[in-house]
């Protein structure tokens, strides 16, 4: 009886998918090793490889990749952590705090609350009397403390500057348009001043409020000189940024409320 053979099961090759498995992930390993390199690339790299591509492109068209960052509708910030903002806050209170104390000729106090901090100047030192002129003695402190507000910038959610007057007579308030005027020029005068002395990409100037608030908050009575004088103050507030929602950031709770209200995006001023 002749001998039957059994055909063989399987042609070889079997394991052929494993060649097109093992290609597929080298592929995807040099796929996310080119992400990762390009973003950690440096600027000099970058418009080397643009080159590459055009020989007539400017070098400040040219923008690195990078990481994404959130920002407002005029420009954006990089959001800090929680602890980074804490810290800022410290750290600024502490300075002015030794500030106060090394120099009390100065007359300044301050105080540190939840999310501030609270500086106050006795206004005689910062103007004469019925001037919004800024007095040589108020730019010598503001230039004093102005390199810690600078620190603390990309932190900075609110620096309101409060601009406050004594009533003259104890019989009867101010005339309200001088009243006014001037509490609110006082304020913005020191608001120039620190502008102009920190960069816009440290603090936006959006987050820079001049308020005037003429007599109506005094934290003395007028009776005399020497208690009046109290009232004649310039007060800053400055505000770490609120990381629990979009609308605990002022500067951006602004462009939200404006974009909700008119359906057009917010720009840059003119």
């Amino acid at each position: 009886m002749a001998s039957i053979k059994k055909k063989s099961s399987g042609g070889g090759g079997g394991a052929n998918w494993m060649d097109t498995y093992g290609d597929m992930v080298t592929l995807l390993l040099c796929f996310f090793v080119l992400l990762y390199s390009m973003s950690t690339i440096d600027t000099q790299k970058w418009e080397w490889i643009v080159q590459q591509f055009n020989k007539n492109y400017s070098p400040e068209e040219v923008v690195p990749p990078g990481p994404a960052v959130s920002g407002s509708s005029s420009g954006g910030d990089a959001q800090p952590t929680t602890s980074e903002v804490e810290t800022a806050m410290d750290e600024l209170y502490s300075f002015l705090v030794q500030y106060a104390q090394s120099n009390p000729d100065a007359s300044v106090s301050v105080s540190r609350g939840d999310g501030y901090v609270f500086i106050s100047f006795d206004d005689t030192v910062f103007f004469d009397g019925n001037s919004a002129e800024i007095r040589p003695e108020g730019k010598t402190i503001l230039d004093s403390i102005i390199p810690a507000l600078e620190k603390a910038g990309p932190f900075i959610d609110e620096l309101r500057v409060l601009g406050h007057t004594a009533q003259q007579y104890p019989d009867r308030p101010n005339r309200i348009p001088n009243d006014r005027r001037l509490a609110s020029n006082r304020a913005t005068e020191v608001t120039i001043y620190i502008q102009e002395r920190i960069p816009s990409e440290v603090l936006d100037p959006g987050r820079l409020i001049a308020e005037g608030y003429g007599q109506w908050r005094p934290v003395s009575p007028n009776d005399n000189n020497d208690t009046r004088a109290k009232n004649r103050r310039v007060e800053l507030v400055v505000t770490g940024k609120n990381l629990d929602g979009l609308m605990s950031d002022k500067f951006e709770q602004y462009f939200t409320m404006y974009e909700s209200t008119t359906g057009q995006t917010a720009g840059g001023s003119d």
